[in-house]
C-alpha cells in the first residue's frame, strides 16, 4: 500500500522571494494590481510562483487593506426557485468580477439576520447585499459605521444610507388588476403568505387600488408562507366562500397550488371559470401543465443593478444611497381569459 498522503505546508512569498532572489515586498508588489516592479524582477517571481505554485493569500491581503474582495450573500428561503436562481446568477457575476462570494443562509436565523450580518463583519468584507429577508435597522446602521456598504434587494429601509435594488413590484400589481378586468372579472381575490415584506404588499395595495377604481372589491387572503401548500389551501378556503372569476396570487408557487387545487378539488375551469395570474416567471411556471400567465423579475437586470452599485463602490468609495428600479413584465400564456397565448406586454 502507497504511504498516506502528507499535508503540505502552503508555499509562501518568503519561498517565491528565495527562489527568485528577490526581497518579500518585491513579492507583494508582483502580485498588486498597479505596483512598481522591474519587467525583469517580474518575470522571475512569476516563473517562481509557478515552479513552486505559490497562490496569494487573499485573507492576508485582507487584513494588511483593511478590506477584502468578499462580498457577504445574506438569505433566507434559498431554496424558492426565484431565490435560487438570482442566487446563481449573481454569484456567478461576482465571481467573474474578481470578487469572492460568502454566502450565508439565514433560513434557520427566523427573522433576526443579525448574528449572521456580525459574523460577516469579522471577515471584513467589501459589502454585504441581502436578497432576501430584512435586516434589523441596527445591524445595517453597525455595518455602515464599519464602512461596510450594503446593498438591498427588493426590500426597503426608508431613513438608512443603503442602495436598494428593486423591480417594479406596484406596476406589477397594477397591470394584474387591469389585465384581470379586461378579461371580465368582477369577483376578485389576492393571495399572499402572513411576511408582510415590501415587496408583496407593493404587489397587493397596487392590485387593490385599480380594482377599486374600478368598483370591484378584492377578497385578500395572507396566510402561511408563499408557497405552493399555501395557494392550494388557500384555493379551498376562498373557491369555497363564491365564485371568484380573477384571482391575482402575489408569487408563482402559491398561483401553481391555487391552480391545481381549483382544478381537482374545486372543479374550476381555468381559464372559462377563473382567471389566475402570478409572479415571479418561475420555470415550472412555463410547464404545460400550468401555462401559468406571471409576471417576469429579470434577474439579469437585478444582477446588473447590484454590480453596478459595487463597481461605483470600488471606482469612488463614496456609496451613492440610490434606489433602483427594475421594469417587471407580464408574460401571458393561458390562465387569462382574452389573453392570447404567448403574447406579452410591459
Amino acid at each position: 500500500m502507497s504511504e498516506p498522503l502528507q499535508r503540505r505546508a502552503f508555499v509562501t512569498a518568503a519561498d517565491v522571494a528565495k527562489r527568485a532572489g528577490v526581497s518579500r515586498s518585491a513579492v507583494s508588489r508582483a502580485f498588486t494590481p498597479g505596483a512598481s516592479v522591474s519587467v525583469d524582477a517580474r518575470k522571475r517571481i512569476l516563473r517562481a510562483a509557478d515552479h513552486l505554485g505559490y497562490r496569494v493569500n487573499r485573507l492576508a491581503q485582507s487584513l494588511i487593506n483593511a478590506r477584502s474582495n468578499v462580498i457577504g450573500l445574506v438569505g433566507t428561503d434559498l431554496q424558492q426557485p426565484f431565490h435560487a436562481e438570482f442566487l446563481t446568477t449573481l454569484s456567478a457575476a461576482l465571481l467573474a468580477e474578481g470578487f469572492q462570494c460568502m454566502l450565508l443562509n439565514a433560513a434557520n436565523a427566523k427573522r433576526d439576520m443579525s448574528a449572521l450580518i456580525a459574523r460577516v463583519l469579522e471577515y471584513r468584507v467589501f459589502a454585504i447585499v441581502v436578497m432576501t429577508g430584512t435586516p434589523p435597522a441596527r445591524i445595517v446602521e453597525e455595518c455602515l459605521r464599519n464602512g461596510v456598504p450594503v446593498i438591498l434587494v427588493n426590500k426597503l429601509l426608508p431613513g438608512l444610507a443603503v442602495d436598494t435594488v428593486v423591480a417594479d413590484h406596484a406596476a406589477g400589481g397594477r397591470l394584474a388588476a387591469e389585465h384581470l378586468l379586461r378579461a371580465g372579472c368582477r369577483r376578485l381575490a389576492a393571495v399572499s403568505g402572513a411576511a408582510r415584506t415590501a415587496s408583496l404588499i407593493g404587489r397587493l395595495d397596487a392590485f387593490r387600488a385599480v380594482a377599486a377604481d374600478a368598483g370591484a372589491p378584492v377578497r385578500i387572503r395572507e396566510e402561511g408562507a408563499t408557497d405552493y401548500r399555501s395557494g392550494w389551501d388557500a384555493a379551498l378556503a376562498l373557491l369555497a366562500e363564491q365564485r371568484y372569476d380573477g384571482v391575482f396570487c402575489v408569487t408563482d408557487l402559491l398561483a401553481l397550488g391555487f391552480l391545481d387545487a381549483a382544478r381537482s378539488e374545486c372543479g374550476r375551469r381555468i381559464p372559462d371559470d377563473l382567471s389566475v395570474i402570478g409572479f415571479d416567471d418561475i420555470p415550472q411556471a412555463s410547464w404545460s401543465a400550468y401555462a401559468l400567465t406571471t409576471f417576469h423579475q429579470p434577474v439579469e437586470r437585478l444582477t446588473d443593478a447590484v454590480m453596478d452599485v459595487l463597481r461605483r463602490r470600488v471606482k469612488h468609495a463614496v456609496p451613492s444611497h440610490a434606489v433602483t428600479t427594475v421594469p417587471v413584465r407580464l408574460v401571458v400564456r393561458s390562465t387569462v381569459r382574452g389573453l392570447g397565448l404567448a403574447k406579452s406586454s410591459r
